[in-house]
């Protein structure tokens, strides 16, 4: 709970940013896991716990169908854009190794444990 009637918890509240899903510009940016965050570790296995989204939809919302079917559609482009610079990278090092200067510069680099 935030105090929310003070200045400061006013303030708190008035940062607080919540979304359904990954909006827009967070959902390009990579993720990273923060181990100190994960639920195994923060929460003992004896407490009771709910998932959001569970408790909303019990209290009556009704758009837990339409967040699946986008969360879908995001990981269908999160999975074709991985693809592409998968196969962009790949293409590059072939690219590079036909290259003679570049054979040259990564012989001279081997020389130096590289």
């Amino acid at each position: 709970m935030t105090p929310h009637k003070t200045p400061r918890g006013a303030a708190a509240l008035g940062k607080l940013k919540t979304f359904e899903g990954v909006p827009s510009p967070y959902d390009q940016k990579k993720r990273l896991v923060c181990p100190d965050a994960l639920k195994v570790i923060r929460i003992k296995n004896f407490r009771k716990t709910t998932l959001l989204g569970e408790l909303a939809e019990k209290f009556g919302w009704t758009k837990k169908d339409l967040v699946n079917t986008l969360e879908d559609k995001r990981k269908a482009r999160s999975t074709a854009h991985y693809e592409r610079a998968v196969k962009s990278t790949e293409n590059t090092k072939k690219k590079s190794e036909g290259n003679q200067e570049v054979k040259k510069i990564n012989e001279e680099l081997a020389k130096y444990g590289f």
